[in-house]
């Protein structure tokens, strides 16, 4: 093909919060096998002759897709691992940082619907790649451009759980035995190794939904109390002290309670990092969106609080600058420096479940919101197409109010679009999506009626912009 139709297929390839996806219309061969040159191309201009792994989940094409970006890694001169089933994403970035790789390419969208694909670069530490990394990958885009033969690399397809469930095993250091799990892997990646993790821990383990499904189920694998309703069910009914459900590629945790069901990911941020904070020390990490009850639980064991701006990339990006102990975001993203600079919702998994044996985690909510005070939060969304985003937030930084539903403005954060503080303590934040033609707006308060109100401000601010 012309370099005018490489350039039309190029044009559509663009790596945003946490990768590139699109509809299958959109995410095809011929462009799949672009990011492969890309990578490689990128990667050889940095004198890297390491091998790269190449991962996928559990959607019909990821395979495929996978195949294609390792011949074009190997005609490039790379060696090649390619796991030999689909791999959680977390599987893949630690296998990257514990076998000293160049870097990995995984082929995911993650929790998006089914006609849905996607793929995401990790660094040579197995962390999300930053904008510098991205941008050099995206400058490269081109049709594929092997070597010889002679000089083409070798592709090794092997397992990657059993090393790394070996790994997570003795990092937890836990004993797990007695205590009840229902887990759900809602047909991802997930199924047979958070739970089978959390079964050789000694956990009693039933699961959902864990058989393959590429379809997932004709939904989208995200870990929403929307979508995991049987869960609850049974956690309720007693069947286990404590719900686990990850999303398609397993590097998201959502929690579920016998008293509160779906428990909010800010709660469990909290929770988790309490109980971290009784064996160890360290700062936390968290976006602008997560809750300022993580600043709480720090504040009540002298440890510092870094914000960043959404997306995990930063999170990994501030860990490392910090010597971060656990680094999240309000999706349900979590992840431990000392073990990998990514999410990780298979390690989490078995980290939630010893914290909820250690004090059940409605008695450890409890106890916080009793000693921090009551937290909501919530969100929403208002239509802006793309071109308009940095035009609103330009309009927006002339226009900023002094006061937001009846309370005066106590500053203004813009590591990520504005993030206004009140003198009430409360917040509202306006920031772009990375994934849809959509700001965001958010708000935290202490009851869900004043979030409600500081959400209709948010929107009467934002809307007339747009």
């Amino acid at each position: 093909m012309g370099s005018d139709g490489a350039a039309e297929k190029a044009a559509a390839i663009e790596f945003g919060t946490d990768g590139w996806r699109a509809t299958l219309d959109t995410f095809t061969t011929p462009r799949v096998r672009m990011v492969g040159q890309a990578v490689a191309t990128t990667l050889d201009a940095r004198d890297e002759s390491r091998p790269v792994a190449v991962g996928y989940d559990a959607r019909e094409t990821s395979r495929g897709f996978a195949e294609e970006l390792a011949r074009v890694i190997c005609a490039n001169g790379f060696d090649v691992l390619l796991p030999d089933r689909d791999t959680p994403t977390p599987v893949v970035a630690w296998t990257v940082r514990d076998r000293g790789l160049a870097g990995a390419l995984q082929i995911t969208a993650s929790h998006n619907p089914p006609e849905y694909n996607g793929v995401k670069f990790l660094s040579d530490e197995g962390a999300p790649a930053l904008p510098d990394l991205t941008e050099q990958i995206e400058a490269a885009l081109a049709e594929p451009d092997p070597l010889p033969e002679d000089e083409w690399g070798s592709i090794t397809e092997e397992s990657l759980v059993e090393d790394y469930r070996e790994h997570a095993l003795d990092y937890a250091g836990v004993d797990l035995s007695g205590h009840s799990v229902v887990y759900d892997a809602m047909h991802g990646s997930g199924r047979g190794v958070t739970d089978d993790l959390l079964a050789r821990a000694g956990a009693d383990v039933t699961a959902l939904r864990d058989d393959l499904d590429p379809e997932f189920g004709g939904s989208s694998p995200e870990p929403t109390a929307e979508k995991v309703g049987e869960l609850i069910d049974r956690v309720a009914d007693g069947e286990g002290s404590i719900g686990i459900v990850n999303d398609g590629d397993a590097d998201r945790i959502g929690i579920v309670t016998p008293e509160r069901g779906f428990l909010g990911p800010n709660l469990f941020f909290a929770a988790l990092y309490d109980y971290l904070l009784e064996s160890r020390d360290g700062p936390v990490v968290r976006t602008v969106s997560s809750s300022s009850i993580i600043d709480r639980v720090a504040e009540a064991h002298d440890e510092s609080v870094y914000e960043t701006a959404v997306g995990f990339k930063w999170v990994a990006e501030a860990m490392a600058e910090h010597d971060a102990l656990f680094g999240g975001e309000e999706s349900g993203g979590f992840g431990l420096t000392d073990h990998v600079r990514n999410k990780d919702g298979v390690l989490m998994s078995l980290l939630a479940v010893a914290a909820d044996k250690a004090e059940p985690l409605d008695e450890r909510v409890d106890r916080l919101l009793e000693a921090h005070g009551e937290i909501h939060q919530d969100r929403i969304s208002v239509d802006c197409p793309d071109e308009r985003k940095e035009p609103v937030l330009s309009e927006l930084e002339e226009s900023l109010p002094e006061s937001v539903a009846g309370v005066a403005v106590d500053g203004i954060n813009t590591v990520d679009g504005f993030k206004i503080r009140l003198e009430d303590g409360t917040w509202l934040l306006v920031r772009p999506s990375g994934t849809e033609p959509k700001l965001r707006v958010y708000a935290e308060a202490g009851s869900k009626d004043r979030v409600g109100e500081l959400l209709s401000a948010g929107r009467e601010i934002v809307t007339p912009l747009v």
